[in-house]
């Protein structure tokens, strides 16, 4: 699969097509938190679609559905790598180096790293 990139309100979108199975742009505008207008949802289904993140159902009444084509993880997965790419040369020890050192990592999140750094370590 090709990295797959999403804007914030693309997201917005796809966590209510994550949770949900199946559904329609007003289950959408009816879900997120802030005001959307259908028409800007729908372009944005439109746009997800175009994209393969989002595949369009059955029509239910004069709507179409719509579920998840990738996951949630696949989409984060792309977005890493691209991330990594554009800003730290894709050196992913610069990432994560910037990332721990930045403000709002707490001892919690740092242990967390630990742990995981341990295990992926055991893993190879």
């Amino acid at each position: 699969m090709s990295r797959t990139q999403i804007t914030k309100c693309e997201a917005e979108v796809m966590d209510v097509v994550w949770d949900r199975e199946s559904v329609t742009v007003n289950d959408v505008v009816e879900a997120i938190d802030r005001d959307l207008a259908y028409t800007t949802v729908m372009t944005t289904m439109r746009i997800l679609e175009e994209k393969g993140i989002v595949r369009r159902g059955q029509k239910e009444g004069r709507a179409y559905t719509y579920s998840a084509a990738v996951t949630r993880e696949e989409v984060r997965h792309g977005m890493i790598h691209e991330l990594t790419d554009r800003l730290f040369g894709g050196s992913v020890q610069s990432l994560v180096l910037s990332l721990l050192n930045s403000e709002e990592v707490s001892p919690e999140d740092i242990a967390a790293v630990k742990q995981a750094a341990a295990k992926a370590e055991r893993g190879r």
